[in-house]
């Protein structure tokens, strides 16, 4: 695994975490059901967090890749990827 996608994992589990209801994002990959493409699918949209508190997270995370343009992928894949739903 490299480091941005360390970054990913980091990302989601301190989302899942702070999220509403609090999970284990390791355990939610561990125990996620399998799609007609092989991939994991977690229900996403049964955690919460509040917009503010997610973009904070995101960003904390980005800033810790380089160059600045893989930062704003990084924001756009984890946005449009499994985090939970914002209010």
């Amino acid at each position: 695994m490299n480091k941005e996608e360390k970054q990913f994992f980091e990302c989601y589990r301190e989302l899942y975490l702070k999220s509403n209801p609090s999970a284990d994002f390791d355990k939610l990959v561990e125990n996620a059901s399998l799609n007609e493409r092989g991939e994991k699918e977690i229900s996403f949209n049964d955690y919460v967090i509040d917009d503010n508190h997610l973009h904070e997270i995101i960003e904390k995370h980005a800033k810790k890749i380089k160059p600045k343009w893989k930062q704003v992928r990084f924001k756009n894949t984890i946005l449009l990827g499994c985090s939970p739903k914002s209010v």
